[in-house]
């Protein structure tokens, strides 16, 4: 009970000041807008291209937005030296992991969900039916981006060129979940039986819990470091 209020404290923390000053939610919504609409107008008024690939457009565009918030989470952390004072917080380096995952997960999933009403205006989508099984692929593909995310800005918040250390890390890694989600919604879009889409739920539900359990082991390395 203790370890839990403690998490919550942590994401309590941080979306408290991300709602102070809304710096990196507004960029993050910005630059969701801006990739959806210049993907939507390269494509033109092509209906039949645009529905083949905008399953794939809206995960590159939440792809894009997780990385801005993934690395305001962490290394906004650096300033005034609050990453010391945070550690000597009297909770688990697991709980401060788990805090930190849990703010940008939720920051992530806000973006997200700001985003798809621009996804159906812009590509002319019906998504509204299809939103609760929207949410069951969106939930877990954001969860695991956030948590490998979450451990890769730990990681690079000590090096002089972290901004770009971290996309190059992190994309990488999370190919099979980004491709599980653009699968995943692909179905869901097209309005085929939702069974078709379980293989992708249990590999990303395979890569949460790898990445999960990989993070809780390593992160006290990584900030003691």
């Amino acid at each position: 009970m203790i370890f839990t209020r403690r998490v919550l404290a942590i994401a309590w923390k941080d979306l408290i000041a991300e709602w102070r000053d809304r710096e990196s939610l507004t960029a993050m919504c910005f630059f969701a807008f801006l990739v959806l609409f210049l993907f939507n107008f390269a494509l033109g008024g092509d209906q039949a291209l645009i529905r083949q690939a905008s399953s794939g457009l809206l995960w590159l565009a939440f792809a894009f937005t997780g990385v801005l918030g993934l690395a305001r989470s962490v290394q906004s952390e650096l300033v005034n030296d609050c990453l010391d004072g945070l550690l000597l917080y009297p909770a688990e380096r697991e709980a401060i992991y788990l805090g930190k995952l849990l703010g940008s997960f939720s920051v992530i999933l806000l973006v997200e969900l700001i985003s798809f009403p621009l996804f159906a205006v812009l590509y002319n989508m019906d998504i509204w039916s299809q939103l609760p099984k929207l949410l069951l692929i969106t939930v877990p593909a954001t969860l695991g981006f956030a948590a490998a995310g979450t451990l890769m800005s730990t990681m690079t918040a000590g090096l002089r060129a972290r901004e770009a250390m971290l996309p190059f890390l992190l994309f990488p890694m999370t190919i099979p979940l980004i491709l599980s989600a653009v699968r995943g919604t692909e179905v869901v879009l097209r309005r085929e039986a939702f069974e078709l889409a379980m293989p992708w739920l249990k590999l990303m539900a395979a890569f949460d819990v790898l990445f999960l359990v990989g993070s809780l082991l390593t992160f006290e390395l990584l900030v003691e470091e």
